[in-house]
């Protein structure tokens, strides 16, 4: 075993579930310093309500409808210490009262986007693992959540909660924001209640991000920072067009604010939110091929001026893309309408299309353009090992989560090992990731599936465990 390269890691707010919410006080101070003799100073009055005969614009009749509809998520986690001293019978006689649990706490933000049924929507990190959510709104009241569905590719969370005479918020259509819209952001930052920030939209479309899932972030330089997730993001009609998720600052997350904050679009918080009403799941599509990133060797002799695009490496049997004629070897230059300057461009594009839904994709074959329409087809979510080879009987194999995918690694991921199956007497464990096999190339669970249509002689897969690599011979 050999160690692993550490990781790009981007200072994120989402990165740890939500904000630590512990010291606070620590870091204020209302200490009055001495001071010279006071000098009399008018006492200001209140701002006019109009200058010239216009009134003077505020956010606030807006906010005093909004407010109300966004919340405070904190959760709990109970997290067993781990010492190996509490595996010492005689240890744990000697010192009965020694803590074998900590309670984790953290803090986050939620916005009700259904009063009548007690929806909240949130970030998946905020209430990924715990034990116990309790929602606080806006007028005090604080009560338990019932956890509906998460997806963490898109850092979605749906809860309920029983309360009564509560206040939604509008969905509005994050698709026509435009670069420069005024937008405001409403959360619980580092702790303290509810706080309003404001700003602009800074990109749209945002993506490319190591480290997060599936992207299609909404960029503003509206103050977001660790609380802020799960908040929202709304424009001037009070409509919400954002879920805030992140923060980025290269000295971490907790230095503060810098401008940089992503938001994830309602129009794709709406979609997610239904499936997961509907399935308590998200079931995602597939074009059914595997593409790589062009060199500008591979682009000129493909005859492409620039080496842009995701070139088709391989078409899988019975996909999408199959039928509709797509060939390996051509390059993807543009899918519904949006640029590809990557393999990982056109992977995230495609996670965020719906099941059925077809997509158009500008193709370059043999230096000329084309068009084609592919329907997609539902991916497979879990892939039991003996349905692929007898050695690897007892295993379930499920693809990588995609944060791990946008920080370049590839493979699927070992969801499950039964105790005494023949996958674990070789070695194989859950939580493994698969990089590679003597089965044949593969960059997902249907290309790994794929592979085993004809069974190799002998199977060796290497695998990430941990912070080590090695390889298993699979018996």
């Amino acid at each position: 075993m050999r160690p692993i390269p550490t990781l790009l890691t981007l200072a994120l707010a989402a990165a740890f579930g939500g904000f630590v919410a512990s010291g606070l006080n620590a870091h204020l101070d209302n200490r009055a310093e001495a001071a010279p003799a006071p000098v009399s100073i008018p006492a200001a009055s209140a701002l006019p309500a109009s200058v010239a005969g216009q009134p003077v614009p505020s956010l606030a009749p807006m906010l005093e409808k909004v407010t109300p509809a966004v919340v405070s998520v904190n959760t709990k986690q109970v997290v067993r210490v781990r010492n190996p001293f509490f595996d010492d019978p005689f240890f744990r006689r000697l010192f009965p009262d020694v803590p074998q649990e900590r309670i984790n706490e953290s803090l986050g933000s939620g916005v009700i986007i259904d009063a009548a049924e007690g929806l909240v929507l949130t970030n998946h990190h905020v209430i990924d693992n715990a034990d116990d959510v309790q929602v606080t709104l806006a007028d005090g009241r604080t009560m338990k959540a019932e956890f509906l569905g998460s997806d963490a590719d898109t850092d979605i969370a749906l809860i309920r909660i029983p309360a009564q005479d509560l206040t939604g918020i509008t969905l509005g259509n994050s698709d026509q924001l435009r670069v420069g819209d005024f937008v405001v952001a409403i959360g619980n930052p580092f702790g303290f209640t509810q706080t309003v920030t404001s700003g602009i939209v800074s990109a749209v479309g945002r993506s490319g991000i190591r480290g997060l899932g599936y992207q299609n972030f909404i960029q503003t330089d509206a103050s977001i920072n660790p609380g802020n997730s799960g908040g929202a993001l709304v424009n001037l009609q009070g409509q919400l067009v954002g879920i805030n998720t992140a923060s980025f600052n290269p000295q971490g997350s907790m230095a503060g604010n810098i401008g940089l904050g992503l938001a994830i679009p309602s129009n794709l918080a709406r979609n997610v939110v239904d499936q997961l009403v509907k399935h308590g799941v998200v079931v995602r599509g597939t074009l059914g091929i595997e593409s790589q990133n062009l060199t500008q060797q591979l682009a000129q002799g493909l005859g492409l001026s620039e080496s842009r695009g995701a070139l088709v490496s391989r078409v899988l049997a019975g996909s999408g893309a199959a039928a509709a004629g797509v060939r390996a070897g051509d390059v993807v230059l543009n899918a519904n309408g949006q640029r590809v300057d990557s393999a990982q461009a056109l992977h995230n594009i495609e996670g965020l299309a719906a099941v059925g839904s077809t997509m158009n994709l500008e193709l370059r074959r043999d230096g000329k353009p084309l068009q084609v329409k592919v329907t997609l087809k539902e991916q497979a979510r879990a892939v039991a090992g003996d349905t692929l080879d007898p050695r690897l009987g007892g295993a379930t194999f499920v693809d990588l989560p995609e944060s791990l995918r946008q920080s370049g690694i590839t493979g699927v991921l070992v969801n499950e090992v039964a105790r005494g199956s023949r996958a674990a007497a070789s070695g194989l464990a859950k939580g493994d990731i698969i990089t590679e096999a003597s089965a044949g190339e593969f960059a997902d669970l249907a290309s790994w599936k794929a592979n085993f249509q004809q069974r190799p002689q002998q199977l060796v897969l290497r695998i990430v465990r941990g912070n080590a690599r090695g390889q298993l011979v699979m018996r």
